[in-house]
């Protein structure tokens, strides 16, 4: 059997920066097992797996296709960048010709367009709520003693969002050091799967503002840090908006690698989440 294969950096407009993904395009149904050992195999925060809804389905022409996402340890029900990527691979190596793409997802029907050199993600908005950050052990183990301003938790994610204090610097979020092991002592009752540390931005800065920064650790999915993550954004989104009292916001993600996202926030209660992207793989899996 042979599968087209794509690497693809999202939230990036330069190779080896952003977040990769690995996107594989299924003609046929693939046996399923073989798609977390092939998330295995390419050993990416996420491989998405873009599939025909009918046999007459054409990867150029079509407009709506199935979309599932799998880290090397597990299936995740929302991905953002790998999302970004599919829709790439669609409309820049296929050469997709619809002006949205439709994406049937565990988190329902998700939706991309091109936008100039962007593509803009239609996702969910979802709210994280005030939390005494006493009852989340795992803090200590992500920030140590450093001081916390806000703590919130988004049930539909599970997501803790840990906002540090206006005083910190960006610097400090993009220094501070975690371990896979210390995050996985803290919290095993399966209501944590995910941690987002956020810092308040400099909108006027130079030479680009941003209003605010973050990181993302999800040693339970096996990623011990996120480069670049869409779907976190949909919490971020909700939470600084509410803070900033903006509906238009410029993000950037503080990894290693990094990746600047373009929040708006819609009236339907759902989030526009626009980034760049450079393809840098094409090839075929061969089993």
């Amino acid at each position: 059997m042979q599968i087209p294969v794509f690497t693809v950096d999202a939230f990036t407009g330069h190779p080896f920066s952003g977040n990769p993904a690995a996107v594989c395009l299924l003609e046929n149904d693939l046996r399923e097992d073989l798609h977390q050992k092939i998330a295995m195999e390419m050993n990416l925060s996420e491989t998405a797996f873009i599939r025909k809804l009918h046999s007459t389905d054409d990867f150029a022409k079509s407009s709506c296709f199935g979309l599932r996402w799998f880290t090397p340890a597990n299936e995740v029900p929302l991905c953002g960048h790998a999302t970004l990527a599919a829709a790439a691979v669609l409309f820049h190596v296929q050469k997709n010709s619809n002006s949205v793409l439709t994406f049937v997802t565990l988190s329902g029907d998700l939706k991309a367009r091109q936008v100039e050199d962007r593509i803009v993600l239609d996702l969910p908005l979802y709210i994280a709520y005030p939390q005494v950050s006493e009852n989340f052990t795992q803090l200590k183990a992500a920030v140590g003693d450093m001081i916390v301003q806000d703590v919130r938790y988004s049930p539909d994610t599970k997501n803790i969002l840990v906002r540090l204090s206006d005083t910190y610097e960006r610097s400090v979020l993009e220094n501070l050091h975690v371990r896979a092991q210390d995050f996985l002592s803290a919290e095993n009752t399966g209501k944590v799967k995910g941690l987002i540390v956020t810092l308040k931005g400099d909108a006027n800065g130079k030479p680009k503002g941003y209003d605010f920064y973050s990181r993302y650790f999800a040693p339970w999915y096996g990623v011990l840090e996120d480069p670049v993550t869409g779907s976190t954004h949909a919490v971020l989104g909700s939470y600084w908006s509410e803070q900033l009292g903006k509906k238009e916001m410029l993000a950037f993600q503080c990894s290693r690698r990094g990746g600047e996202l373009k929040i708006s926030l819609r009236g339907d209660g759902r989030v526009d989440i626009a980034g760049q992207f450079a393809v840098v793989m094409k090839g075929n899996l061969t089993f």
